[in-house]
């Protein structure tokens, strides 16, 4: 690894608030400190601080692997070992089975260039329609939900500077005093103002800096949605004008939202009918307001239509569009955004363009120097892809870029089965993550510091991450993987460029008229701290901060309300499951932890799973704080340190879902799909408690 010569501006490799940060030479690595920017305003959070140890860690893939044969043991071998084994056993496949017996799984932290060329490698190089990415795992339902509202999906439609201002803000299903610390820099002023509002099940320590804390049984969220959207109409605070000039569809709501009034809700939410109409008052009252979303309404099996409610409560309260006002959605993974608009989804090519759109087809295959006709149609989704995986109508091949399923996918065990069931699979990896250490070949990548590329921020805004140093001599970058491959599975080398600035020009002219359109980002306008928001149609474009100002991107130029009803919890709790498990972050690790497992400093804070607890739910299942349990579901078991927590709801347990083997929280989750997003339910499923002493009770399913 070669030394840094100069400071380099850059930013953190974690969440999609994208801190500033400078890179200074340190050896034979990095120094980080915070930069002044909007978003982060000189702070960094421990995650942030700590970000530049993976890049010496002991732990780092610093030469590839693979196995000899299934049952050896993973060894080093030659990068041409490594991508001729690859590419004959995809030749292989393709010839035997057809070209979508190759999967390709993405990821939501990778580079707009790498997320690109990997949609490009997977449709051109392979011609495989079976690729998806983990994003589906976070973002899908907030993307959903907000392309049938409003046209358009983009996270915060806003600059995230512009809730400073916010009379009041309705954060629903967020916890960014540890999800994303510096966030709440922006919300702190509101707060002081007592005009935040926050829906959680959990006492979190966001929660306690609200002025309103409602706490609802997990999985009924869209039941005090409409709960708050009855107090709204109930107490004059619909803007009518608004409503009639901009919108349209409310009647149809309405005739569903009639029928939740709010002491209906309370019944179902436990959330007081008082603390209902107060929060509507605090927020319809307010001359500047916003409802902000995040994954703890969104990873439900009706994920969609549960943001569908929060859309339509801002919507009939005059906020989205509107100067100082609107609707967001927090994104969590780093290119959380970028990565869901540039061709790794199932059913996208680059620009947020559809793939089974025509013109969409005919113009990226254009760019792309291919027929049209030759581009495979959508494929399945994420959790659809890995269930599939070595079945005779599935994949029997799978490389994983910038993802860690057996961690973070739910019904994790089943999805190790279906892993260990392929021909072939091949993982790209900083580190030997959990999934990687079960891979037939693992090839070591290039970190945040070594690389240049482009992220796309919570705000749509694109950065230009720097690099610092160069990598370990045995390390390359995804691009040079995905150029190898193509080549050798007969692609002209022209076709999948190697250096980060030239895909980005061949991105800027495939997502031209798209939806997110880049076409007039270049690194040299980066490079001169142009503060570019998507879309940028031309050169000479300023960018588009705020959207949807004049306009909503449907062809009427208006908002829809769209009618969505409660229902139960896709799996209810019983006699034998009485308890519900809801899972989430904690401050000192981050997505599947593979990472920041690795980083001493973090593990010493949060260095193995804990389970949140009422004491007395804690007491009946003959346990108490520090003691080690079981904890169960249908699907399976995993153990965790009891942590009693008075503020907790009695028949609500909380996991973390960062650690790995016996500590997986997605050993537990239900993997039932929303029927729009494809989301699996991720913060609802029947559990129970035992000590850890207790006896297992055979398989599960």
């Amino acid at each position: 690894m070669s030394q840094a010569t100069a400071e380099v501006g850059t930013h953190c490799p974690y969440c999609a608030l994208q801190c500033a940060m400078t890179a200074t030479p340190a050896g034979a690595s990095v120094a980080v400190t915070p930069r002044e920017f909007p978003t982060n305003r000189g702070g960094l959070c421990q995650k942030g601080w700590t970000s530049a140890v993976p890049l010496t860690s002991p732990g780092r893939l610093r030469t590839p692997l693979a196995r000899p044969r299934r049952d050896a043991p993973l060894q080093p071998v030659s990068w041409s070992t490594a991508l001729d084994r690859i590419a004959a056993e995809l030749r292989r496949l393709r010839v035997d089975h057809g070209p979508d017996a190759v999967g390709v799984f993405g990821g939501g932290g990778i580079t707009n260039e790498k997320a690109y060329l990997l949609g490009k490698f997977a449709r051109v190089a392979l011609g495989t329609s079976q690729i998806d990415y983990n994003g589906r795992f976070c973002m899908s339902s907030a993307a959903a939900a907000g392309n049938r509202a409003f046209g358009l999906d983009r996270g915060l439609p806003f600059p995230v500077t512009d809730l400073d201002e916010a009379d009041a803000v309705l954060l629903v299903g967020a916890n960014p005093a540890e999800t994303m610390p510096p966030f709440m820099g922006h919300l702190r002023p509101v707060a002081e103002r007592g005009g935040l509002i926050v829906i959680d099940p959990r006492r979190t320590p966001t929660a306690e800096q609200a002025a309103l804390h409602l706490q609802p049984t997990p999985g009924t969220d869209l039941a005090l949605a409409l709960g708050l959207l009855h107090a709204a109409v109930s107490e004059g605070l619909v803007d009518q004008e608004y409503v009639a000039a901009r919108t349209t569809g409310l009647a149809e709501a309405w005739r569903v939202a009639a029928g939740w009034w709010p002491e209906r809700v309370e019944r179902v939410t436990g959330v007081a009918a008082a603390d209902q109409h107060r929060a509507a008052r605090l927020l319809g009252g307010a001359e500047r307001a916003y409802v902000l979303t995040a994954r703890g309404t969104e990873q439900h099996a009706n994920g969609s239509a549960m943001v569908s409610a929060w859309i339509n409560l801002a919507l009939a309260l005059g906020l989205p569009g509107m100067p100082g006002s609107g609707y967001g959605c927090l994104t969590g993974q780093g290119n959380g955004q970028g990565g869901r608009e540039h061709g790794q989804k199932a059913d996208q090519l680059p620009g947020y363009r559809r793939l089974d759109d025509p013109v969409a087809r005919a113009q990226v295959a254009e760019v792309w120097g291919v027929d049209p006709a030759e581009l495979p149609g959508p494929g399945r989704s994420a959790y659809e892809l890995l269930d599939a995986l070595g079945r005779p109508d599935g994949p029997r091949a799978l490389l994983v870029f910038g993802s860690n399923p057996v961690v973070s996918a739910p019904r994790a065990a089943h999805v190790q089965q279906r892993l260990a069931a392929l021909d072939l699979l091949v993982v790209a990896d900083v580190v030997l993550s959990d999934t990687a250490s079960v891979a037939d070949v693992v090839l070591p990548v290039t970190q945040w510091a070594e690389e240049d590329g482009t992220m796309t921020n919570l705000e749509g805004r694109v950065l230009l991450r720097r690099k610092a140093l160069d990598p370990p001599p045995e390390v390359r970058g995804d691009l040079d993987i995905l150029h190898g491959l193509a080549v050798r599975l007969g692609q002209p080398a022209h076709r999948f460029p190697v250096e980060p600035a030239e895909v980005f020009e061949e991105l800027r002219a495939a997502s031209a008229g798209g939806p997110a359109d880049y076409s007039g980002i270049s690194y040299a306008r980066l490079r001169a701290g142009e503060a570019l928001y998507w879309p940028v149609p031309a050169p000479e474009h300023p960018g588009t901060p705020r959207m949807f100002l004049d306009a909503f991107a449907h062809p009427d130029g208006r908002a829809r309300f769209v009618p969505v009803d409660h229902r139960g919890a896709a799996e209810p709790t019983d006699a034998e499951f009485p308890l519900v498990l809801t899972t989430g972050r904690v401050l000192a690790q981050y997505q599947s932890g593979a990472q920041t497992r690795l980083i001493p400093e973090l593990n010493a804070a949060a260095g193995e799973a804990h389970v949140e607890v009422h004491p007395d739910t804690a007491t009946r299942a003959g346990l108490s704080d520090g003691m080690l349990a079981r904890v169960r579901s249908r699907r399976g078991e995993m153990l965790a340190r009891v942590r009693c927590i008075a503020s907790m709801q009695l028949d609500v347990v909380f996991l973390p879902f960062h650690f790995a083997e016996t500590q997986r929280a997605n050993l537990l989750t239900n993997p039932v799909l929303d029927p729009v997003s494809r989301m699996p339910d991720f913060k609802v499923c029947a559990a129970r408690l035992d000590a850890a002493s207790a006896p297992s009770e055979g398989e599960f399913e």
